[in-house]
């Protein structure tokens, strides 16, 4: 019996489509069973990784944990719930973030929140296994509003590089990590095939919708404000302000990792937004 957290989300949902397709029996943790739409054969049980005296049923007979973990949200919990998997599973496969290393729980933010779950994971002394994608390509996602709107992405760095990852690629390495020997202990770097720039992200998302999308050039300024009013705090939307303007200059290399496990090529970004072009009509 496999958990997999997060089992509604974008990784989540295809990491249960892939364990099933794998012959595993799959349990999916949902804070709402009955809203949760997952594939037949998926058993779905009531929890919140934020209050783990909700967990107890989810973790019965448990053999390994694909682990999505609510970042930052739930964070006091963490250590509770990394000792209860622990005490229950002989393997997690946790989908952590590229770029965290040790020093980074201490600085705190997204990166942070991840160190402190790969500390923690490592210290409880079960089998585990580190997914670190880099950029999603399903963040791109928060530009459909626009596209639909105008045609036309007004934001920041046009020029930022990096090979987005589509997020069944990212299930589909925890999938094989999750059924396969020869994973403990692994830190996967994932990424996509090809690095563009989010100009050439854009332009790709318009051949997708069958009409051109355009990219306007926003102030780093203006593009702080904005994130700030939609309720980021002000170090947070400065830090992802700064990681972008890093990839104009030093884009995030390619990564064959997601191929060398599978055995399949990691998905093209041109594919992703076919996939998605429903998001952005």
């Amino acid at each position: 019996m496999i958990l997999v957290t997060g089992a509604t989300g974008r990784v989540g949902r295809h990491a249960v489509a892939g364990l099933l397709e794998a012959g595993a029996e799959v349990r999916a943790l949902a804070r709402d069973p009955e809203a949760a739409t997952l594939p037949d054969g998926a058993e779905v049980v009531r929890g919140d990784l934020s209050r783990p005296e909700t967990l107890d049923a989810a973790l019965a007979g448990v053999e390994a944990v694909f682990l999505v973990w609510p970042t930052l949200s739930a964070d006091h919990a963490a250590p509770a719930v990394a000792g209860a998997i622990a005490e229950r599973a002989r393997h997690i496969v946790y989908l952590s973030a590229r770029g965290v290393s040790p020093q980074a729980e201490a600085q705190g933010g997204i990166l942070g929140s991840h160190a402190l779950l790969e500390r923690l994971i490592e210290e409880s002394g079960v089998e585990w296994t580190f997914l670190r994608p880099g950029g999603f390509a399903a963040n791109t996602l928060m530009w459909a509003p626009q596209i639909r709107q105008s045609g036309v992405v007004r934001w920041v760095h046009g020029a930022a590089s990096r090979p987005l990852i589509h997020e069944r690629d990212i299930a589909a390495v925890g999938v094989r990590a999750l059924t396969g020997p020869g994973h403990a202990g692994a830190r996967y770097e994932l990424t996509g095939p090809q690095t563009l720039t989010q100009i050439e992200q854009v332009s790709l998302i318009g051949e997708a919708v069958g009409r051109p999308v355009r990219w306007e050039e926003m102030a780093p300024e203006a593009a702080l404000q904005a994130m700030v009013e939609q309720g980021l705090p002000a170090s947070a939307a400065r830090g992802i302000l700064d990681a972008h303007a890093a990839l104009v200059t030093a884009p995030e290399p390619v990564t064959g990792t997601v191929e060398r496990i599978t055995g399949a090529p990691a998905t093209p970004f041109r594919q992703w937004a076919a996939d998605h072009a429903a998001d952005f009509r």
